[in-house]
């Protein structure tokens, strides 16, 4: 982790990036006191991976036939001991 003023933060933001884009993190701060930090981004959810795994998933269930999906015997399992 890099430390950096905000003096030099706002001077070198374009070489600051270029850190954090390789996976560094960075620290910039105000009279020693950090007041923010430069991360590189969370991974975002890839929607075809998501999709087969969903698919997935349905051709389980399918296979194993469990029949159809009955919200009210979830509902009462979920509720269960609740009262």
């Amino acid at each position: 982790m890099r430390e950096v003023g905000a003096f030099e933060a706002k001077n070198k933001l374009s070489a600051l990036l270029d850190l954090v884009e390789q996976g560094e993190e960075v620290v910039i701060t105000r009279h020693g006191k950090e007041v923010a930090r430069l991360v590189p981004p969370k991974g975002r959810p890839n929607r075809d991976e998501a999709r087969a795994a969903i698919q997935r998933l349905r051709d389980r269930a399918k296979k194993e036939n469990h029949g159809p999906f009955d919200w009210d015997e979830w509902k009462a399992y979920r509720d269960e001991g609740r009262r």
